[in-house]
């Protein structure tokens, strides 16, 4: 039987675990043990921290796998890669991976290689932003951070110490990147690459909170995009990937598109995104497998990437009551087109970023209906 290494057992990796058994493949998952829903369903679970990629590299020694893999983890790409060049298997390089984890490594080669991007900077502390001139506003984040965390849009001086001192809280290097504002409607552009050659899926809507967090709140496929929009997306994101050296992984590129039409990069992770963006909604607005796809890829498959269908797919995240509200009106009026819900019994908690939304739904359809749920 074919074996397969899985870096992570939170929810983010139940559909790649589901998936790989379904084709087939002994699962083999590392995680801290924490009680996390792949320990259990995982055929063989390790417990190592996904950050001890050493130890992680001692095992899949003994294993053999013939893939390694994660989905939706910035962090957990680390050890992935590591592995995979250790052990001759399909991957990017380590150089990749420190470009597609850290944002201000990968700020510096958007620069280098003429990809536009907000321009920014790298801070300790607040003091080292002192002889700054700031373009207010600006954004402050973690250097490694994903899901929203330790993101803060800042409007002027004042605030700025404690968005710093909020994003060196989150991150792991303490480190922050501070850097300008960009305008625009929020999209992000689903690809898989194989031997170096890029497949471009599916490009996302987002929706977000207002400033000063940007929570996403909702994501729609296709984008309401022309072809040649389309067309301009597909050309940027493919240079930026081959600027990061991505040669063998999903990606998942956050950009803006501006009144002008003037496009930016926000940020590129070299896996697949979260959010149920690249594990659901991709397969039920184009037919193709993505999950199937980083499985393919990480075993050295070319993967099945020709669309099998047109439709309209979207997740809605349950931010307060009125959402609630509002997914008992859809279990009530359009059970059909209803894919998979899953709500909090709490929803008085603070919600701070991505992982402490109350739940969701997602509805697909062929004809777009589903859009009316989208928020206004």
């Amino acid at each position: 039987m074919k074996k397969l290494a899985i870096i992570g057992a939170s929810y983010l990796q139940v559909p790649l675990i589901n998936k790989a058994k379904e084709l087939g493949y002994e699962t083999h998952v590392f995680a801290w043990a924490a009680g996390d829903v792949g320990e259990a369903l995982a055929d063989h679970f390790y417990p190592i921290s996904i950050v001890e990629k050493e130890a992680i590299l001692e095992e899949c020694r003994k294993i053999q796998p013939d893939g390694i893999c994660t989905i939706a983890s910035d962090l957990a790409t680390v050890a992935v890669n590591y592995v995979a060049t250790e052990l001759g298997l399909p991957g990017n390089s380590m150089d990749t991976m420190l470009k597609s984890t850290n944002k201000w490594e990968m700020r510096k080669t958007f620069d280098e290689n003429g990809d536009p991007s907000p321009k920014s900077v790298r801070v300790s502390s607040f003091e080292e932003c002192q002889d700054k001139n700031f373009e207010f506003p600006v954004i402050v984040k973690p250097l490694d951070r994903s899901g929203s965390r330790g993101v803060t849009k800042v409007e002027d001086m004042a605030g700025l110490k404690t968005a710093i001192d909020d994003a060196l809280e989150c991150g792991f290097e303490k480190a922050v990147v501070v850097e300008e504002y960009a305008t625009g409607l929020e999209y992000s552009v689903e690809c898989v690459t194989f031997g170096g050659k890029h497949n471009l899926l599916a490009i996302t809507r987002k929706y977000t909170t207002e400033a000063p967090k940007f929570i996403e709140v909702a994501h729609l496929e296709p984008a309401p995009l022309s072809s040649d929009v389309v067309g301009r997306v597909r050309e940027v994101v493919f240079h930026a990937l081959d600027s990061l050296g991505v040669t063998n992984s999903a990606s998942h590129s956050e950009l803006k598109i501006d009144a002008d039409g003037r496009i930016r990069i926000i940020e590129i992770g070299a896996r697949m995104g979260g959010d149920c963006i690249g594990s659901s909604l991709v397969q039920l607005s184009t037919g193709i497998d993505f999950v199937k796809a980083v499985i393919d890829v990480a075993v050295g498959k070319e993967p099945s990437v020709t669309p099998t269908k047109k439709g309209y797919a979207m997740i809605r995240y349950i931010m307060n009551a009125d959402d609630a509200k509002l997914l008992e009106e859809v279990k009530r009026d359009c059970a059909d087109q209803l894919v998979e819900y899953e709500i909090a019994d709490d929803l008085t908690t603070e919600i701070t970023d991505s992982s402490t939304r109350y739940g969701y739904f997602i509805l697909a359809d062929e004809c777009g209906d589903v859009r009316k749920y989208l928020p206004e």
